[in-house]
């Protein structure tokens, strides 16, 4: 048994809905890594990483990236090359760099989070970050950067909304950081160059083992006095890596076949959220399902039951308190989510002919 609780030889029936991070590499991926050149990239000397840190610097038009293990050490790497100890950034409360990442701005670079409210549509109101930003004076923390997330849970900021924050962090003297770990979710339903989201910041996080489908893997972008200062950083929080084009060649395709098929996943998840809108027992939160992400809010304290009562089912959910995410990707198709949507339309069927009958 693996985590999940189902055997290893079952794991290619399951259908696994929890997060676009559970994805495993197709054939033409998987060739790739098979085929890829490597060298010795904490020598620099990886041409498969570097082919990749080119590439994707140019797809976004900043002057250089980063390749790192995971979207939290792009994330942490970025806020010590920013920030020194003593400062602080602005984030929002429930922001995955704040929330989900362990504190480690803080415990490793004695970087002071100061977070804010963000709005039902995702988006951080920037009259809050006005009201948090520290006057110049010896008692507080320097207020150094804002950092945005897109998307957010699922939910997309407008161009609109992030060149107002171009604009606003300029007036204030700040720098503006990015979480795009799903930015190319929001690219695509903005329908929009990723350059043209990029340009936006002075920095930018992009993972490239969510929806684009790679085993491992982010890239930070920025220009290239920042990435040299980052490249250090990497190395100081145990990001170096050695023969890395493996991984460096499974994120060039991400950042190709990964990026022109996600339409597909939106598509998928707009199918699955109509499926699910009229069951009694169940909100689909609405407004949220914008990109991969379908957000269940159930009536009742039955996560755990229906959680149970999907794996029966061979279904994997991620469900917390009295919600439920369903995240579609790349190896779940049309006809798998429709056996999801069956699933939980029978389990809270039987959950009111069980009340109805009591």
């Amino acid at each position: 048994m693996n985590a999940t609780g189902i055997s290893s030889t079952g794991i290619d029936a399951v259908i696994d809905v929890r997060s676009d991070t559970v994805t495993r590499p197709g054939e033409r991926m998987r060739a790739a890594i098979a085929r890829a050149a490597v060298g010795d990239d904490v020598y620099g000397d990886d041409p498969s990483v570097n082919d990749l840190q080119a590439f994707a610097a140019d797809l976004l038009g900043h002057e250089a990236s980063l390749f790192m293990p995971t979207g939290t050490q792009s994330n942490l790497v970025a806020l010590l090359t920013h920030c020194q100890r003593g400062d602080e950034y602005i984030v929002g409360a429930d922001a995955h760099a704040y929330k989900y990442e362990g504190g480690g701005a803080a415990a490793l670079g004695g970087i002071q989070p100061q977070p804010v409210a963000i709005g039902a549509d995702g988006v951080i109101d920037l009259a809050d970050v006005a009201s948090v930003i520290k006057e110049h004076d010896e008692h507080f923390a320097r207020s150094r950067l804002l950092c945005l997330e897109n998307t957010q849970h699922g939910r997309v900021q407008s161009m609109e909304s992030m060149l107002a924050a171009r604009r606003f962090t300029e007036e204030c003297g700040l720098r503006l950081h990015l979480d795009g770990a799903r930015m190319c979710n929001a690219a695509v339903y903005l329908g929009v160059s990723l350059r043209e989201i990029a340009r936006c910041f002075d920095s930018v996080s992009l993972c490239l083992s969510k929806g684009l489908g790679a085993p491992v893997g982010s890239l930070l972008f920025g220009n290239r006095g920042f990435i040299d200062e980052a490249r250090r950083w990497r190395k100081v929080t145990g990001g170096g890596m050695r023969q890395a084009g493996l991984l460096a060649a499974a994120g060039r395709i991400a950042l190709t076949d990964g990026l022109a098929r996600l339409q597909e996943d939106h598509d998928n998840a707009a199918h699955l959220a109509d499926r699910l809108a009229e069951v009694k027992g169940l909100d689909v939160r609405q407004g949220w399902t914008q990109t991969n992400m379908v957000w269940l809010d159930l009536h009742t304290d039955c996560g755990t039951e229906l959680s149970a009562a999907a794996k029966q089912s061979g279904i994997l959910l991620s469900v917390r308190g009295r919600s439920c995410r369903l995240v579609t990707h790349c190896d779940v198709d049309a006809a798998q989510l429709d056996r999801v949507a069956d699933m939980i339309i029978r389990f809270f069927q039987t959950r009111s002919a069980e009340v109805d009958v009591a």
